[in-house]
């Protein structure tokens, strides 16, 4: 009889410090609680993985280039009107002078310099 005093008597302690440990880590208070309800005996439900959705995206259209479209000018056109005109009546040129008593001349442009 006396190993099973010992064998409770160290249960007892076993107990005891482990009830303190976790009354410590609470701050020292004593607490109570009442639960209710049967035991927890069946599992929650299972999680399936659900794949991430996949995209589509729109399909690639390759259309080919237009070919590139070249407009002949004609130069000769714009030489033709590439005239200044000059007044010596009034020494000034065409669009600022719009009558002149003698007739007008006309001169070739020069480039600015």
């Amino acid at each position: 009889m006396k190993p099973a005093k010992w064998a409770l008597l160290f249960l007892s302690v076993v107990a005891a410090t482990a009830f303190a440990s976790v009354s410590h880590a609470h701050g020292g208070r004593v607490h109570f609680g009442i639960a209710v309800g049967g035991p927890y005996w069946y599992y929650p439900p299972p999680y399936y993985y659900y794949p991430p959705p996949y995209y589509y995206y729109p399909p690639v259209v390759a259309v080919p280039s237009s070919p590139p479209v070249y407009i002949e000018r004609n130069d000769a056109s714009e030489r033709a009107n590439a005239y200044w005109y000059y007044c010596p009546d009034s020494k000034a040129y065409y669009p600022y002078v719009k009558q002149c008593a003698s007739p007008w001349q006309r001169v070739e442009p020069r480039p600015p310099s």
